[in-house]
């Protein structure tokens, strides 16, 4: 036998606690009495009285609540077998992992900015698969498609703006990536989600997108950034600034969200732009398009499932309460005549 939600039964701590306030009781209404009346007048006045029928009544007011508690913590015995079906999309996230996200438009920076509101997804999904692509230059798969969200937020942890040497922002590689990762027996039950500053290096990202509209993959894409530009700091392994980034002729490198590219890439797979905020709206609205979608059915598991038996224990427990309320401390009868 287990017990479904075995932490109530810690509310039987309480049953001793309600016998000591029942002997507690019991002395204070014996010394009531003796301050009344006389002891010899009291033997008169407690013919009608029961002792035994009130200690009964306490007794069965206590086996009431101990089977209403063990049916309140669902006790459960017998088992059998169920398949249980998930139904679910694929997501593929696309991280941009390029040197620009470490400017400090977002704070703390973008890129722990995109990491928050990956896992801001990720804490909203039930029973979707998702992976992970990073780019920079270039872009690679950093976690396959999985249902293990503890997994997936392990490699989220190792994520930095130095993990892809090569620098650059390759969106159109890395959409390419992504699709690579999906089923292509399917053109359907699969999504994108691209979070970058937008500055793309010449990979033709509209193309890729064509390509991800072919293959039924909805983009939707985040703009991590300002469009007014911030200044890229070169930090040290402490993660003290020591500077900023400059071009060939020694000015400061300011880069800017380029809304415009990624608005064009959640249009042509008919996905939908946002721009990353504080309050995380944007998270609710890709959710809120995400739970519209179609579903498909994911590989079922065989799993035990053991039988609530709740109803026996709560059965007795009314049984007791029924009881309780019938049982009299007062003697009926020959004793009430003799009274007379």
């Amino acid at each position: 036998m287990k017990f479904a939600q075995a932490e109530i039964l810690f509310a039987l701590f309480a049953i001793p606690v309600l016998v000591i306030f029942f002997l507690w009781a019991r002395h204070s209404r014996q010394g009531a009495r003796d301050r009344f009346a006389h002891p010899s007048k009291l033997v008169l006045l407690a013919q009608t009285y029961s002792r035994t029928g009130r200690i009964t009544r306490f007794i069965l007011l206590l086996l009431a609540v101990v089977f209403l508690v063990f049916a309140a913590a669902r006790p459960q015995w017998g088992t059998h077998a169920v398949m249980l079906k998930r139904e679910g999309l694929d997501i593929m996230i696309i991280l941009d992992t390029s040197s620009s996200m470490e400017a400090e438009d977002m704070k703390p920076s973008r890129i722990e900015k995109a990491k928050q509101e990956i896992r801001g997804i990720v804490e909203r999904l039930a029973g979707d698969r998702i992976g992970l692509v990073l780019f920079a230059g270039q872009s690679f798969i950093h976690c396959p498609l999985t249902l293990d969200y503890s997994a997936f937020n392990i490699f989220m942890d190792v994520v930095s703006t130095d993990i892809i040497p090569t620098q650059g922002t390759a969106i159109g590689n890395s959409i390419e990536t992504a699709l690579s990762a999906f089923d292509q027996k399917h053109r359907k039950y699969k999504v994108a989600i691209l979070l970058t500053d937008g500055e793309d290096h010449d990979t033709k990202p509209l193309e890729a997108a064509a390509k991800a509209r072919e293959q039924g993959v909805r983009v939707f894409t985040i703009g991590i950034g300002s469009v007014r530009g911030e200044p890229i700091p070169i930090k040290n392994r402490r993660g003290d600034v020591l500077g900023y980034k400059k071009d060939e002729d020694g000015s400061v490198v300011m880069t800017r969200l380029d809304e415009v590219t990624l608005q064009q890439v959640a249009d042509i797979t008919g996905g939908v732009y946002y721009r990353a905020t504080a309050g995380e709206i944007e998270l609710d609205r890709i959710y809120d398009e995400i739970l519209g979608m179609e579903k498909k059915e994911l590989e079922g598991k065989l799993t035990t499932q053991y039988e609530d038996r709740f109803q026996y224990p709560l059965v007795a427990g009314i049984f007791f309460l029924i009881l309780e309320f019938v049982v009299t401390d007062k003697k009926l009868g020959r004793n009430r005549r003799k009274s007379r």
